[in-house]
């Protein structure tokens, strides 16, 4: 690793190799922060940036748009810096043996030191989002975007088909991960072999785990909701990661110079601090059951990459980054998975 910290690189190397931990290192920057470690001893902050390593490594190998910008920064001499990650759950009582909603992630976020840091109705949608910032170190090491879609919004219909592709959901955590889990949020800190352990039980709830849908379920869902539609492929992967720049909408303008499947203008917040703007989601195929009982397979929208310009705050407080989040800004760039459609 670039700040020679030893436990992230043993964290990342051994749950997603060495040329996975190569290849992640290269490309995201690592906050000075982590250049002081304690040997044999990872800390929550250091799992937490583990586990941001890991993902933002998943994702590129699901997003080759965003892998080739990534690239394309790394041959420049860059790096770029993720900003925040974001899932999706549905918060329904039928969800099988995954804990509904983002209590499935709240377990995992609050033992490596995150905190709620907003709430966000997405009405538009049917959803409420909401942020988490890591308290150890808010402003470099990355947030969580966890949103929620609530079924009873939609029709009875809609509901029934939630209930028919989430209730074989699986629990990904063991009891022994979940016994981890406890013991850094106690203690604030695991031996390298148990954080190892747990970074990998971790990495698997960021998937799908639900049974292969029905491709009648997943038309009927799709219909009044593509965020319910893509959960019904993608389920809890990373729907994004997020590259802070300084400057969003000349980024924005040079990828769109370059021909590049680009929302066509710029979120701004209702404050003005922060603005956002994306790729279009990068089409993947996907297996359904169709109503023959074969299976079948359709290009849907996977994952995306995003970018995004935070100002400074300046009050009686003092000076520091705006790390809010706006629900218009949300709503926009969640449509980046229904452009694909």
């Amino acid at each position: 690793m670039s700040t020679n910290n030893t436990n992230l690189a043993n964290l990342v190397e051994k749950v997603i190799g060495a040329d996975g931990a190569a290849q992640v290192n290269r490309l995201m920057t690592i906050p000075a922060l982590f250049s002081n470690w304690e040997c044999g001893q990872v800390s929550r902050k250091e799992m937490a940036q583990a586990l941001n390593m890991v993902l933002f490594h998943d994702l590129l190998l699901r997003v080759p748009t965003g892998r080739r910008y990534t690239e394309e920064v790394a041959a420049r001499g860059g790096k770029v810096f993720h900003d925040h990650g974001a899932l999706r759950t549905v918060l329904w009582q039928d969800n099988g043996a995954l804990p509904p909603g983002e209590t499935a992630f709240t377990r995992i976020l609050e033992p490596l030191g995150y905190r709620l840091n907003g709430v966000f109705p997405l009405d538009r949608i049917g959803m409420t989002g909401r942020s988490y910032a890591q308290q150890d170190s808010p402003e470099q090491i990355a947030q969580f975007f966890v949103s929620e879609l609530h079924p009873e919004k939609f029709s009875a219909a809609f509901q029934a088909a939630v209930t028919r592709v989430v209730a074989s959901s699986q629990e990904p955590l063991s009891p022994k991960a979940q016994a981890l889990l406890q013991d850094i949020g106690r203690n604030d800190r695991l031996s390298v072999t148990d954080a190892i352990t747990l970074l990998t039980a971790l990495r698997g709830c960021f998937a799908r785990q639900h049974a292969t849908p029905s491709l009648a379920d997943y038309e009927i869902l799709r219909a009044e909701s593509a965020e319910m539609a893509w959960i019904t492929t993608e389920g809890n992967m990373f729907n994004h990661v997020t590259d802070r720049v300084a400057d969003v909408a000349q980024v924005a303008l040079a990828q769109q110079g370059l021909r590049r499947p680009m929302k066509q203008s710029v979120e701004v917040s209702a404050n003005g601090r922060v603005r956002q703007t994306a790729f279009l989601a990068d089409s993947v195929t996907r297996q359904f059951i169709a109503a023959d009982g074969t299976l079948v397979e359709r290009d849907v929208p996977g994952s995306f990459y995003e970018f995004i310009s935070r100002d400074l705050i300046h009050d009686a407080a003092g000076t520091r980054l705006d790390l809010s989040f706006d629900t218009g800004n949300a709503q926009g760039i969640f449509r980046m998975t229904a452009a694909g459609s």
